[in-house]
């Protein structure tokens, strides 16, 4: 981006008043982060006012900063935009800028795979097209415009993962991202607190064909009953599902995990075998909606097929780590909910890779008033037949280990609340070189600190 404070005055429909036309190439809300040329956006909440940081935005090199217009003493002789709100003032030069350009945009959101996804899209698009994804978890009504305001000009797709924890948040990001692709990965029980149920998830999910471009197509999870209602009420809508069912425009026949990765072969629109650097069948799922998107864009398989070789996913999903003694662990620990925790459960139990299988899981978090009936019912995937050891972690866990202490020993089975230590020590002298290891929780658990120790 590259506008002049003018240029934004009329984004904005209001009248600048400060002197000066210096030329924003991004848009900041964090001075720690602010990068020379940006517009600083000063938010005002219980505990912070970032007005107390618009100098020090300018001494790190701010082109220019928003200003409350209700907020008193603002400084003299620097470039001030004066706005009602800088939320609203954000999104607004998001939209403005999102009509100006001519990218693809896609949009994708889920319970679980949504970061996946998008990695798998984008490292899909890149070695042929300009393309920007988001970033961390820059996905909400906040992260998006930013995400959008961060665009070249010359940016051919844009990759948007978009979140949401109640009703109406992805229908905004959908009409404010106006994509031409969505994607619906899954429906699982985040969010349960917040929205009632999985119905209501389906139908908050759903949102995101809001914006969706009237030429557009929605790619979506076609194993999931719960989004069948939602496409068949939406017939002038293009739709290809994705899965392992029958039913499905692209489904998987077959799947093998090794050391280096999933191969994989697929039916239906595509007629394939792909790999992918990463573990699971639920991510080869993920690549399922890549591979959708790649065809319709025009890629060949061959094209896609390399691609997929080279993709890298953002850490803490299925992630291999090598660790002493030649240990494997499989870092899955950025989130987790049952669906989530009992895919990730049952490709370790189907894998070859390793003969002595363990597990170490932590809470699942946002569940609502079934979140003990949640955590028990994971015992009915845990077998001592099929794994060596399990160890638990947090309070929710407790749970899930009164399930399991019937069929597994003193030796194979622990439950801490709160201290990671207790199962570093517990596992230390139980894993060797035929040992794989399934790390799994919440992200308010932090469970790669389990990890840590063990690694080379």
């Amino acid at each position: 981006m590259k506008k002049t404070l003018a240029n934004i005055a009329e984004w904005l429909h209001i009248q600048k008043k400060s002197d000066g036309n210096p030329f924003v190439t991004g848009v900041s809300i964090n001075t720690r982060t602010i990068q020379p040329g940006d517009l600083f956006i000063p938010f005002r909440g219980e505990q912070v006012n970032g007005h107390r940081f618009v100098q020090d935005a300018f001494a790190k090199g701010a082109a220019a900063s928003l200003w409350l217009k209700d907020e008193p003493n603002p400084p003299e002789g620097v470039p001030l935009l004066f706005v009602e709100s800088g939320e609203e003032a954000l999104q607004q030069m998001a939209r403005a800028y999102r009509a100006e350009l001519s990218s693809v945009f896609i949009g994708i959101t889920g319970s679980n795979g949504k970061t996946s996804t998008k990695d798998l899209v984008a490292g899909m698009l890149s070695p042929y097209f300009s393309v920007k994804k988001t970033e961390g978890n820059f996905n909400n009504e906040l992260g998006l415009p930013l995400t959008i305001l961060s665009l070249a000009e010359d940016t051919e797709f844009a990759v948007l993962e978009m979140g949401m924890s109640s009703f109406g948040e992805i229908e905004f990001l959908s009409n404010l991202a106006k994509p031409k692709y969505v994607v619906i990965t899954n429906i699982g029980e985040a969010h349960m607190q917040d929205l009632g149920s999985r119905e209501g998830i389906a139908k908050a999910k759903f949102e995101i064909i809001a914006g969706l471009d009237a030429t557009g197509q929605l790619f979506y999870d076609g194993d999931e009953p719960l989004l069948r209602p939602f496409v068949e009420k939406a017939p002038n809508i293009q739709t290809k599902s994705f899965g392992v069912q029958e039913q499905n425009d692209l489904r998987i026949a077959e799947v093998n995990f090794t050391e280096q990765g999933s191969a994989f072969r697929v039916e239906g629109e595509l007629n394939e075998t792909m790999s992918i650097p990463v573990l699971g069948e639920h991510q080869v799922k993920n690549t399922l909606a890549a591979l959708l998107i790649g065809k319709e864009v025009g890629l060949t398989a061959e094209q896609m097929r390399k691609s997929l070789k080279q993709i890298v996913l953002t850490d803490m999903r299925m992630q291999v780590i090598e660790g002493v003694n030649d240990t494997i662990f499989i870092n899955d620990a950025y989130n987790a909910a049952p669906t989530s925790m009992l895919a990730a459960i049952s490709f370790l139990e189907k894998s070859s890779i390793r003969t002595e299988k363990w597990l170490v899981l932590g809470d699942m978090l946002e569940l609502g008033d079934n979140e003990r009936q949640y955590h028990e019912d994971i015992s009915k995937s845990i077998s001592n037949k099929t794994f060596v050891g399990v160890c638990l972690y947090g309070p929710r866990m407790e749970w899930l280990y009164n399930k399991l202490v019937d069929q597994f020993t003193d030796e194979q089975l622990i439950w801490v609340n709160d201290d990671t230590e207790k199962l570093v020590a517990f596992l230390r002298n139980k894993i060797n070189d035929r040992s794989i290891v399934l790390v799994k929780g919440s992200r308010g658990m932090q469970l790669e600190r389990v990890i840590e120790p063990f690694q080379k």
